[in-house]
């Protein structure tokens, strides 16, 4: 009997080594958020809002590093690539789900990583210039009806996500408003809706707040499911009738693929709680960040869905 017992007791310990040391001990060093933005993005902004609060959580310094090029992919394949030990994050966004659409480069991100925690969105806004003289979705939707083709969308370039906020909005409405693009970026195509050249444009709700306020613009729907805290009393795509419509610039948390399932729940508890602190929920919404939250598997539910949101419409607009 006593060498049974003595049997489970070495099993049980033989069991315990196995267990890897880095689940047991994490985090013990440095952590490395790498960033496909510049300084001062949102992207870059969140991270370090974030990192900041697990290096209290941890007790271990968080660093975050600036990896821009090809739309944030070169920072998305290096952490891919990476050592799946929990110290090596990637603050993704939507360019993550939209340019391997576009590209069909393979990049996988819901299977290439472990999603940690979806952290925020920085809400996009459909506003249209006074002229037109539409207060809402319903007003437009009857107006680009009645006179296809004569309704313009100004967008940051070809390819780019208001250019496929506005065609996804042509496919759901059943429209024909036409996309100008501009090779200046946003802000070239918001000097000609302001001036009354173009007629309509998704942006961000943070850049077109201000000319809502001051009436040289109409805010027609926020287009993100939920409301947005900028403008709190303008009413969803959802609301205005267009249900499942949602082209906000969401920013999230990923690890490695293989990381080890105790570490990301770690990071996912450190990452959510953040989002709850009075110092971050301040600091985002001077940045007009929306924070979101969530578990592992909500994140990668919603990574899924927005790549094959983005994988229909490229393919339906080949056909047309």
């Amino acid at each position: 009997m006593t060498r049974f017992f003595a049997s489970l007791i070495l099993t049980a310990v033989l069991a315990a080594s196995a267990v890897p040391a880095s689940a047991q001990t994490y985090p013990s060093g440095t952590i490395r958020i790498l960033v496909g933005f510049g300084p001062g993005s949102t992207a870059d902004t969140l991270a370090r809002l974030v990192g900041k609060h697990m290096e209290q959580v941890f007790g271990q310094p968080v660093v975050v590093e600036n990896r821009p090029g090809n739309s944030s992919m070169i920072a998305a394949e290096t952490v891919a690539r990476a050592a799946p030990d929990g110290y090596t994050l990637f603050m993704a966004t939507v360019a993550q789900t939209l340019n391997p659409a576009q590209t069909k480069s393979g990049f996988d991100l819901a299977r290439q990583m472990v999603p940690i925690a979806l952290l925020g969105v920085v809400p996009n806004m459909l506003v249209a210039h006074p002229d037109v003289q539409v207060k809402s979705v319903k007003d437009l939707l009857a107006l680009a009806k009645a006179k296809p083709e004569s309704l313009t969308f100004g967008t940051s370039g070809a390819g780019t996500a208001s250019h496929l906020a506005a065609e996804l909005f042509n496919q759901k409405a059943g429209t024909k408003i036409v996309a100008v693009h501009y090779q200046g970026g946003s802000n070239q195509a918001l000097t000609d809706l302001l001036a009354g050249r173009i007629t309509l444009m998704f942006n961000v709700a943070a850049t077109l707040a201000p000319h809502v306020k001051n009436q040289k613009l109409n805010a027609l729907a926020m287009a993100q499911p939920k409301r947005a805290g900028i403008m709190p009393d303008l009413p969803t795509m959802d609301e205005a009738g267009m249900p499942g419509f949602d082209v906000g610039i969401w920013i999230g948390l990923l690890a490695p693929a293989g990381t080890p399932a105790d570490i990301v729940d770690k990071l996912s508890k450190a990452a959510n709680d953040a989002l709850k602190t009075e110092a971050v929920i301040k600091a985002m919404q001077t940045q007009g960040i929306d924070a979101l939250g969530g578990t592992p598997k909500e994140f990668e539910a919603f990574i899924r869905a927005d790549s094959d949101k983005w994988i229909a419409l490229l393919a339906a607009m080949k056909k047309d």
